[in-house]
């Protein structure tokens, strides 16, 4: 599910970098709901969330810096949308992890995703054309 496909890529290295990274997290986390040792988890879901969190940040301002250098006229829409995720990131934060780490971090995957399928590979893809017409790849 959080393999590297060519349909995800934007034709920009460093977004597509930053995507490539995004879905090894999302990969660990994969990982984590696989393994059914029975041993607790709590802790690597925290970290994974965390870094899921503050990669994601950096990743969508770095986005947002490039859509706002070259002008591009759905920038408003696409913050929204990343704060939209953030939010989602947080929100699931707040949960009783420690008691439902499997349900959660389904929830995480399942919302990962979905933000792959709706978001990279359309809304990414929006300003994909008008960034590679700028000369940025």
């Amino acid at each position: 599910m959080f393999k590297w496909r060519e349909i995800y890529s934007c034709n920009i290295e460093e977004v597509d970098n930053q995507h490539k990274r995004l879905l090894e997290i999302g990969s660990d986390l994969s990982n984590l709901v696989r393994n059914k040792d029975g041993i607790d988890r709590y802790d690597e879901i925290m970290e994974h969330l965390g870094e899921l969190k503050n990669y994601t940040i950096y990743h969508f301002n770095s986005e947002e810096e490039l859509m706002e250098k070259y002008g591009y006229e759905g920038l408003d829409e696409h913050k929204k949308a990343h704060r939209n995720f953030i939010d989602k990131i947080n929100e699931i934060h707040c949960k009783d992890i420690d008691e439902d780490q499997r349900g959660v971090t389904m929830e995480i995957l399942i919302f990962i995703a979905d933000w792959i399928e709706n978001h990279i590979l359309k809304d990414d893809h929006r300003y994909k054309d008008f960034l590679n017409e700028k000369g940025v790849f």
